[in-house]
């Protein structure tokens, strides 16, 4: 098979949610290889790990956050395709570990102190993972302590607090400033239901994202 070929497969498996043969989802597609199998043949008949990265999974993943900006599809979908790219990344982690493909960075996580939903905290994980950044996921309820130990391991890192509840906002203010006030130079980007671009200026932050292709393309303006 070709290696266009290849990488199309990948990128229709994942854009449609197809996670591997065994998978029912979706119908139209039932018995037939998904993410897995493909991206496995894909590495097997020597097409680069970076290639299918950037050609199949990165390329999927941003019609995927496309189409879930203009409300064409929904966080189900969106998660099942997620869920695809996830699968094909299991064959590619290895060579992110060992350095032959290059990722663009690190971004930490966390949903604030006090809030335990996780939901749109992993979605964003999972995208911003399927465009080619390391993702340091720190959980739910996460305090301004466990934000700057995990910076003060990654300095150069990118940070995104998430939020869903109203009455953890002032929490997320809080983390924010403390991260500013020891971290300025560090990039921090806020999302979740309750805030928006007025809110992201009184806390200091330096982005918003309403949803996850905004904190996408906010992470790849840092190095464009």
């Amino acid at each position: 098979m070709e290696k266009e070929e290849l990488l199309q497969k990948i990128l229709h498996c994942v854009e449609n949610g197809k996670v591997n043969n065994a998978a029912p989802y979706p119908p139209n597609m039932k018995g037939k290889d998904g993410a897995d199998e493909w991206t496995k043949k894909a590495l097997e008949e020597g097409i680069g790990p970076d290639e299918i990265l950037s050609e199949a999974l990165i390329k999927a993943m941003d019609v995927v956050g496309k189409k879930f900006s203009e409300k064409k599809i929904f966080v189900p979908q969106m998660l099942i395709s997620a869920k695809a790219m996830n699968a094909a990344m299991e064959h590619l982690k290895p060579y992110f570990q060992s350095g032959a493909v290059k990722k663009k960075g690190l971004f930490i996580i966390g949903t604030v102190a006090g809030d335990l939903h996780d939901i749109g905290k992993n979605l964003v994980g999972m995208i911003v993972e399927g465009a080619g950044w390391e993702v340091l996921d720190l959980g739910v309820d996460v305090n301004s302590r466990k934000f700057l130990d995990a910076i003060g391991s990654h300095k150069d890192a990118v940070v995104g607090l998430s939020a869903l509840l109203t009455t953890t906002m002032a929490n997320m203010k809080t983390i924010a400033q403390d991260i500013k006030q020891q971290y300025p130079e560090v990039p921090l980007i806020i999302g979740g239901a309750p805030v928006n671009e007025n809110f992201k200026t009184e806390i200091g932050a330096d982005g918003y994202a309403p949803d996850p292709q905004g904190a996408v393309s906010y992470l790849n303006s840092l190095i464009a």
